[in-house]
């Protein structure tokens, strides 16, 4: 079993949950985890970290891997206080843009 953190640029819920679906499909997988505030993805399983890098580069988001290694056991871990990240940002959201046509004043000679 191994514990894998990766640097993710999260900006809002929607990046989080984005990252959580797709990391969350792969197998081997016991935990997942997102730290918003600090941009950590965490995973625990029996998965390949450059899998899991790869999975989260597919959702447009920049991934680097920072530690791989042994899980610690729940007497070392210590709830962290988390502050909310909000519910959207301008990175994730798709903008419609529309233009219009050009007309102009056609010359056909016939």
């Amino acid at each position: 079993m191994k514990k894998i953190e990766l640097k993710v640029n999260i900006n809002c819920q929607k990046c989080s949950t984005e990252i959580l679906k797709a990391v969350a499909k792969l197998r081997g997988i016991n935990e997942v985890s997102v730290n918003g505030e600090k941009g950590i993805l965490t995973v625990v399983g029996e998965v390949d970290p450059v899998l899991v890098t790869k999975k989260v580069r597919k959702t447009g988001k920049i991934a680097q891997i920072i530690s791989v290694g042994a899980p610690k056991t729940s007497e070392e871990k210590k709830p962290e206080p988390t502050n909310p990240i909000p519910p959207c940002c301008t990175d994730c959201q798709f903008v419609a843009i529309g233009f219009e046509p050009y007309y102009a004043n056609f010359c056909s000679i016939l």
